[in-house]
C-alpha cells in the first residue's frame, strides 16, 4: 500500500514533528504509526485532514482522537507482541489497528453498532487483521476472554469501570481518561500483587463513556 499511497510523506511528517518531537520515544509505537494510514479511518471528506493533529468527526457524536494522545496511551500500554489488549470503544478502528501491530490479541467493544460496522469496513480497507469488535457496553469490559495485559479505553468516565480493573491481569496497566464530561485527567492504573497503582498523565478531553459504570445515557446498551 506504501507505493500508492498518497499521504505517506504527510504520516512521516506527523510521526517525526507532532508525536516525536513531544516525547514519545517507543519506536514499536512510532513505526505502527507510521504504517497504519490514517486517513482509512476518517470520513471521506475529512481524509486531507488525516494527518494534522486534532480530533476528527466519524460521525454519531465519536471522533478519532488526535493523534499525539493516541501515540501517548499506546506507549504508556507497554505492549508486547503476546499480550492481550482490551479496547474499551472502538470508535474508527484506528487505535485498534495500531494495537494490532504492537500485541498478540486485540478485543475491542463498541456500544453502537453503525461505528461497530463502519469500523470492521475500514479494518478491511486498512489490510489489519488481528481486532475482533464486539458490540455491547465497553464499562462491563468484556469477561469471556479476560485477563487482559492491557486495557485502553477511549471515551471518558467518572470514575474507571471496576470491572475493567477487575478483568486487568497480574501486571497488567490500564490507561482512561477520568473526570468531567467536558474534560478529563488521563490516568494509568498498573496491578501488581493485587494493588493498584495510579499514574497521572495529564488533561485530555475526550467524548463520554456511556453504559452501566460509566455515563447514563438513553442509548447505552
Amino acid at each position: 500500500m506504501a507505493e500508492t499511497d498518497p499521504y505517506r510523506n504527510k504520516r512521516e511528517e506527523m510521526v517525526e514533528f507532532q508525536i516525536r518531537d513531544r516525547g514519545v520515544r517507543d519506536e514499536r509505537v512510532l513505526a505502527a504509526i507510521r504504517k497504519v494510514p490514517r486517513h482509512v479511518f476518517v470520513p471521506e471528506n475529512w481524509e486531507r485532514a488525516a494527518y494534522e493533529d486534532r480530533p476528527l468527526p466519524i460521525g454519531e457524536g465519536q471522533t478519532i482522537s488526535q493523534p499525539y494522545i493516541v501515540a501517548v496511551m499506546t506507549e504508556q500500554l507497554d505492549l508486547s507482541a503476546q499480550d492481550r489488549v482490551l479496547e474499551i470503544g472502538t470508535g474508527s478502528g484506528y487505535q485498534a489497528a495500531l494495537l494490532a501491530e504492537l500485541a498478540g490479541t486485540v478485543i475491542s467493544v463498541e456500544r453502537l453498532p453503525d461505528i461497530a460496522a463502519r469500523a470492521r469496513e475500514n479494518l478491511a480497507r486498512a489490510g489489519v487483521t488481528g481486532v475482533r469488535i464486539v458490540v455491547g457496553d465497553g464499562t462491563k469490559g468484556y469477561p469471556p476472554e479476560a485477563p487482559y495485559d492491557a486495557v485502553i479505553v477511549t471515551a471518558a468516565s467518572p470514575e474507571i469501570p471496576k470491572p475493567l480493573v477487575k478483568q486487568l491481569a497480574e501486571g497488567g496497566r490500564l490507561i482512561a481518561p477520568v473526570g468531567p464530561r467536558e474534560c478529563q485527567d488521563l490516568i494509568k492504573l498498573v496491578k501488581r500483587e493485587g494493588r493498584v497503582e495510579k499514574i497521572p498523565l495529564g488533561g485530555v478531553c475526550f467524548v463520554p463513556l456511556i453504559g452501566q459504570f460509566g455515563w447514563k445515557g438513553e442509548s447505552s446498551l
